[in-house]
């Protein structure tokens, strides 16, 4: 089952994204919001895998709602502007679809999500284990214990191990649940940090944490994620 929301400042429009959705029955509608400010209450509160949200909205657009979350689930836009396409894309959205939503398009975005395994320690992959990576014509079998840091760009996960930043091509949120807690942290939308390549862990402003790999690089953490590391590290 496909937990989603619909986001969406017309109620005519989400009544019909709706209907369109009932053909879909693995799709499970978990919650509507009409504006910014609803959507991030229910969003933190619900946890959907995939959002379908408007563009256009009063007060603050759906840009601006992704801009907010420290976790962002799967992203089909839905609007009557063909505009912002490349935009959404930027932002890593898995489709674009132009009002008003057919039932075919919609099954070809609906094909194309990623649902994540709810992980287990069975499921993690072994800190020496290595992952093969690909960049143009150079390879490596790199072990993960290697890898320093995984930052995502654009459709593609950079992973910083020696000298090398090659792009592997999956985004942070599939492969983060194969990941063992122990060993790699989420710091950030962006950013997933070894832990065992941190040297030092900076206090910032208002609370906020930096984590200082061995090569000198910092990586900042959300306010979130700096609460949850604290918590976890009982600091």
């Amino acid at each position: 089952m496909i937990e989603a929301m619909i986001i969406d400042d017309e109620r005519l429009a989400r009544k019909d994204l709706r209907a369109v959705l009932e053909k879909f029955p693995q799709v499970k509608i978990t919650g509507e919001a009409a504006n910014v400010a609803e959507a991030l209450t229910l969003l933190r509160k619900l946890r959907p895998q995939v959002i379908f949200l408007d563009i256009e909205m009063p007060e603050a657009n759906g840009f601006a709602l992704l801009e907010q979350l420290e976790t962002v689930p799967q992203v089909i836009f839905t609007t009557a502007y063909d505009t912002y396409a490349i935009r959404a894309f930027e932002v890593n959205a898995l489709d674009y679809l132009l009002k008003p939503v057919t039932e075919k398009r919609l099954g070809e975005s609906l094909d194309r999500l990623e649902i994540p395994v709810i992980p287990t320690p069975s499921s993690y992959l072994d800190i020496h284990e290595k992952i093969f990576v690909k960049d143009g014509d150079r390879c490596w079998f790199v072990p993960l214990s290697d890898i320093r840091l995984m930052e995502s760009t654009g459709n593609y996960i950079k992973l910083y191990f020696g000298k090398h930043a090659p792009l592997l091509a999956r985004s942070l949120n599939s492969l983060e649940p194969r990941l063992d807690p122990k060993h790699f942290f989420r710091a950030s939308r962006k950013h997933i940090v070894n832990l065992g390549h941190v040297q030092q862990i900076h206090a910032l402003d208002n609370s906020l944490l930096a984590l200082e790999l061995a090569d000198g690089v910092r990586i900042p953490l959300s306010r979130r994620q700096s609460i949850l590391f604290r918590e976890l590290r009982g600091i």
